[in-house]
């Protein structure tokens, strides 16, 4: 009996995963199309997408409340997704990446954007924003950052990574309540 009730929990997580994947890849699609739409077509399909996740977000909410082997997988995912509704995250990749909890992939993709930013792959602004995004869900996820991290995390964080951390405290509070 508890082999069925672990197989079901796993193949419930792998259905969630896959759902937030596909709303990601959905924000990765629109953001890669951003020149090919009107602006009111891709603010339409930025907001519905947005609406997704946040009817996404409220159902895992649901589901954490009345299965407690779930909440730790549930409540990253629910971070992920509170981090694109926020908007403090931008990059789709930096958001799948968190809410699966690969701090390694992170690190990964902080060293790509340095080497982009240095061969002018990428504009200064972008990689301030995503290597903030990057810092900001490594220390999410209990990664220890360098000094010089931590220098450039408070030296250029948004308000919205501000609400972001906020948030996810608040969400940790009410996680010690269970």
């Amino acid at each position: 009996m508890a082999s069925r009730g672990k197989s079901e929990t796993d193949r419930l997580q792998q259905n969630l995963e896959e759902q937030l994947d596909r709303l990601m890849a959905q924000l990765q699609d629109l953001e890669e199309c951003k020149d090919d739409l009107d602006e009111d077509e891709y603010e339409e399909t930025k907001q519905e997408t947005l609406e997704q996740l946040k009817e996404f977000k409220e159902s895992l909410t649901k589901m954490a409340e009345g299965n407690m082997t779930l909440v730790d997988n549930i409540n990253g995912i629910q971070l992920a997704i509170q981090a694109a509704i926020s908007q403090a995250f931008k990059t789709p990749e930096v958001i799948k990446l968190f809410a699966k909890k690969q701090p390694g992939q992170l690190r990964q993709r902080l060293a790509e954007i340095d080497r982009d930013v240095k061969i002018g792959k990428l504009s200064s602004e972008v990689h301030v924003q995503q290597k903030l995004e990057i810092l900001t869900a490594l220390k999410k996820l209990g990664d220890k950052l360098q000094p010089a991290e931590i220098g450039f995390l408070s030296a250029n964080s948004s308000q919205a990574m501000s609400d972001f951390e906020k948030v996810t405290s608040d969400l940790a509070s009410e996680d010690k309540l269970f």
